[in-house]
């Protein structure tokens, strides 16, 4: 018998090689190297995030107060503040999630149920396609289409534009939430005779609710700190401002115009925007996790 196999009841059984011991050792040294690189990449990943925010509560927080939160912009020297800015961002907000959102839920119910048509496949492409826009192309889309028939910047506008932004990716994550839920969970309910819209809207969609609102919440986190559309739709406002069909102010342009001013005092209130402005959008992740930890 070959020197190299040993008889067991089944048969011969090839021995192991003889550097079977260099082998493992390299295995285990390759498999460390790797850890701890991936270790390394995100330790350096939290790094650069704790530097960024320590850098902006820095600069931002000597200027935060009360008062600068209720306040309105005022000429240098007298204060001021970004309450009208805060306000303009909740309603344009609140408004294009409003127009987008169910939009965006409806057209990710299509893709998902009846996507594999010609249509939902072109509708697929548009959405991904959009995804990939940058945000200052759909200002100027809705400043063409919007802004200069009416003769103005408005919030309306802007919300508009916000909304067209969270429409591809409210569609395509309602698509892959509803995609995850079990078919068992459709083919029951279709055995039961229940007809495709009562199973989709009474099985399909609560299953999936969780992840659909956290698809929702992402868009709007992402909406918050856009600032390209809202200077050609919203422009900016220098008072409390609730007509939607007037020019309305933004943090993030707030921000901008704080941060390109020729005076130390407009930076100072521009880090300390942007501290509140990431405080919103922590404040808006922070839901989203507990809503899928909640889930899953």
């Amino acid at each position: 018998m070959d020197s190299f196999a040993t008889v067991t009841e089944n048969g011969p059984r090839p021995k192991r090689p003889a550097n079977s011991a260099a082998l493992s050792g390299r295995r285990k040294g390759v498999n460390l190297l790797m850890t701890g690189l991936t270790a390394a990449c995100t330790f350096f990943t939290i790094a650069i995030l704790l530097i960024i925010l320590g850098y902006i509560a820095f600069r931002g927080l000597s200027a935060i107060s009360f008062q600068f939160l209720i306040d309105t912009p005022k000429p240098v020297g007298e204060g001021g503040g970004i309450g009208n800015a805060i306000l303009g961002s909740f309603l344009m907000t609140g408004l294009a999630s409003l127009l987008g959102l169910p939009i965006g839920i409806a057209a990710g119910v299509y893709l998902a149920e009846y996507g594999k048509s010609r249509f939902g496949q072109m509708v697929r492409f548009v959405a991904d396609t959009m995804t990939g826009v940058p945000s200052i192309i759909v200002g100027i889309f809705v400043f063409t289409l919007f802004v200069l028939p009416m003769g103005r910047q408005s919030g309306l506008a802007g919300s508009i534009a916000l909304a067209i932004i969270m429409l591809p990716i409210v569609a395509r994550t309602t698509e892959e939430m509803i995609l995850l839920v079990p078919k068992a969970m459709r083919e029951g309910a279709l055995a039961l005779g229940a007809p495709d819209w009562r199973v989709t809207w009474d099985i399909v969609l609560p299953a999936a609710k969780t992840g659909i609102a956290t698809g929702a919440m992402l868009a709007i986190a992402r909406v918050s700190g856009e600032t390209a559309p809202l200077l050609f739709t919203a422009l900016n406002s220098r008072f409390y401002n609730f007509y939607m069909d007037q020019p309305m102010a933004s943090l993030t342009v707030q921000i901008f115009n704080y941060a390109t001013g020729p005076f130390e005092v407009e930076w100072q209130m521009a880090w300390a925007a942007t501290l509140i402005l990431m405080l919103l959008i922590l404040i808006i992740n922070v839901i989203v996790r507990f809503l899928t930890r909640k889930k899953y």
